[in-house]
This record gives C-alpha cells, sequence and structure tokens, in this order.
C-alpha cells in the first residue's frame, strides 16, 4: 500500500508542471494555436484560419507556413533595409499563396524536409536581419 501511495503522491505532484508546459489541446485533437500578446508588434495580421484550427496531426502543415512567412518576412527585411512592423509582420497573403502553389499535397517527410530547407535560408540572412531590426527597435 505505501508504495501505491508513494507513486501516486508523485504523480499528484508532477501532474501540474506537466499540465503547465504542455501545449493546450482539446478533447477533439485540436491545438490552441490562436494570438497572443507580443513585445513589439502587437498589431500583427491575422494568420489564416486553418492553422488555428489545425488538426495535431497535420500541425506539421502550419509550422511549414510559419516558416515560409517568416522567412519571406526576413527577405523583405534585408531587401529593404525597414524592420517596421508591417515589412516585418505583412499579411499572410503571399505566404499562404505560396504554400498553397507549393506545399499542399506535400507529404509530412516532405513538409519536414522543406521546414529544414526554410530554416537554412533563413538562417543565412538572420544575423544581417537581427541587426537592422535591432538597430531600429524592434528586435
Amino acid at each position: 500500500m505505501r508504495k501505491i501511495s508513494f507513486a501516486l503522491a508523485l504523480v499528484g505532484l508532477a501532474t501540474p508542471l506537466a499540465a503547465q508546459n504542455a501545449p493546450q489541446v482539446s478533447n477533439d485533437l485540436t491545438i490552441n494555436m490562436s494570438p497572443q500578446q507580443y513585445r513589439i508588434c502587437n498589431d500583427r495580421p491575422s494568420r489564416p484560419v486553418w492553422m488555428d484550427e489545425v488538426h495535431v496531426r497535420e500541425a506539421y502543415k502550419a509550422l511549414t507556413l510559419m516558416r515560409l512567412y517568416e522567412l519571406r518576412a526576413w527577405e523583405a527585411i534585408k531587401a529593404s533595409g525597414d524592420c517596421g512592423c508591417d515589412v516585418r509582420f505583412p499579411s499572410w497573403d503571399a505566404a499562404s499563396a505560396e504554400y498553397e502553389e507549393r506545399f499542399v499535397t506535400s507529404t509530412q517527410a516532405e513538409h519536414t524536409q522543406a521546414q529544414l530547407d526554410l530554416r537554412n535560408d533563413q538562417s543565412q540572412i538572420a544575423r544581417q536581419v537581427q541587426d537592422l531590426c535591432e538597430a531600429q527597435g524592434n528586435w
């Protein structure tokens, strides 16, 4: 009996930490990706609705679009030298259209590879973009 009680006590102690760190998942297995308040640029355009309603098994699709969106924004910052909120957080339209054209029918493995490629492209310009944005107080 003592072992069971001790084990239950440990589970009771561990649950709050796990719950605090776990993503918000509802009973229908969707992830809540609702916008939050940010340190900068709180007037960001809303993501496509499907990203906030994506099934947990298809979250990789939303991650691909987020990577693509951020890369294209960073490329625009680098090209223009402007890190204003409208450049750093543009409309999702162009990235969504590119996603639909390039990735909508891709497999999960293809999405994973695309995310790695997009991250690699982003890391190539990261220092330049960060320096520009820091100088403009928008990092």
